[in-house]
């Protein structure tokens, strides 16, 4: 149904919100249905870049599931870098630096952190307060490979200091010396 609205639209005149919002939910059909390779396509057919920059925004404010975000915002940043506001730029970077640590996550463990998808030092945060020590060196990893070169908002300071505040809460050990007894 999406591809002949599409062909309609080529063989009159659409207004422009209602390409828009076509477009937007035949992405967003793509990127639920997880053909990535589909989605990518639909974009690369749309000629005007203003249209193709509104729809794909739009499907990111939608919130779709993790892998459709991950695309989402990859494509955003490597097509419309300079079309966006510096503060949209940090959002949308934070959003793909998140869902690739979120993607290095055993499956049936990212429900518990995807609400910090777009926080990625807070879920560094949480997954040190949760003890879950293998995941925090694969997701540390993770980050200083996408740390490398790109502006996201913090630094591999920013994620040592972390790494060094929690390492010295869990040697801090509270005991009171008490006196032997005979």
């Amino acid at each position: 149904d999406y591809e002949l609205c599409e062909e309609w639209g080529h063989l009159y005149p659409v207004p422009r919100e209602d390409l828009i919002n076509l477009h937007r939910e035949h992405l967003l059909h793509l990127l639920d249905m997880r053909d990535m390779e589909k989605a990518l396509q639909l974009l690369q057919r749309i000629e005007d870049p203003g249209i193709c920059l509104a729809i794909s925004e739009q499907s990111l404010d939608q919130h779709p599931n993790l892998a459709a975000s991950h695309f989402l915002a990859d494509y955003l940043t490597a097509h419309f870098y300079a079309n966006l506001t510096t503060a949209r730029r940090n959002e949308i970077q934070a959003l793909y630096t998140g869902s690739k640590v979120l993607l290095t996550l055993p499956e049936l463990s990212r429900v518990n952190y995807i609400h910090l998808s777009s926080r990625p030092l807070l879920m560094l945060e949480q997954l040190l307060m949760n003890m879950k020590v293998d995941w925090v060196a694969v997701a540390v990893q993770t980050l200083h490979e996408l740390i490398a070169g790109q502006e996201i908002g913090f630094t591999v300071e920013d994620i040592d200091n972390l790494l060094s505040k929690y390492a010295e809460k869990a040697l801090n050990f509270p005991f009171a010396l008490k006196e032997k007894r005979s």
